[in-house]
């Protein structure tokens, strides 16, 4: 299993309206790297959710319930999408801040790659930061 990360605004589309929603085709992503991690994405990867712009926070995990497909709001092939699930409202968001001061975290692309709206995520970035969501 892989781990991934996926930003989105949260006045665009929030945690809140994903766990009302129960499932989110992730379209409209136009960033080949970005298209490139949705495509390596398998059924059962965990995601982390980020809201990005506000916030500024990782605050929950999804799991991929469909992989990569043809995106349906453009007719150009190049695009595609992926199908998350909300799996996981964390205890406790983590911010940004926190994940940049953090000696561990160090390098994680969500900082290094910090346009990229879907990012890949190491086994041990997942887990410190499920550790950092689990204190204070």
């Amino acid at each position: 299993m892989k781990h991934w990360l996926v930003k989105s605004e949260p006045f665009k589309y929030s945690w809140e309206q994903f766990l009302k929603d129960k499932k989110a085709v992730w379209d409209g992503v136009r960033n080949y790297a970005a298209r490139n991690n949705m495509r390596a994405m398998k059924k059962g990867d965990l995601v982390f959710f980020y809201h990005s712009n506000e916030g500024l926070n990782i605050v929950g995990i999804a799991k991929v319930v469909k992989e990569a497909y043809q995106d349906p709001t453009t007719d150009d092939t190049a695009w595609s999408v992926v199908e998350i699930a909300p799996f996981k409202t964390l205890k406790r968001p983590v911010t940004l801040a926190e994940i940049k001061a953090d000696k561990k975290l160090e390098g994680i692309e969500l900082v290094r790659l910090s346009r990229l709206s879907v990012a890949a995520i190491k086994p041990h970035e997942f887990d410190r930061i499920i550790e950092l969501s689990e204190t204070k």
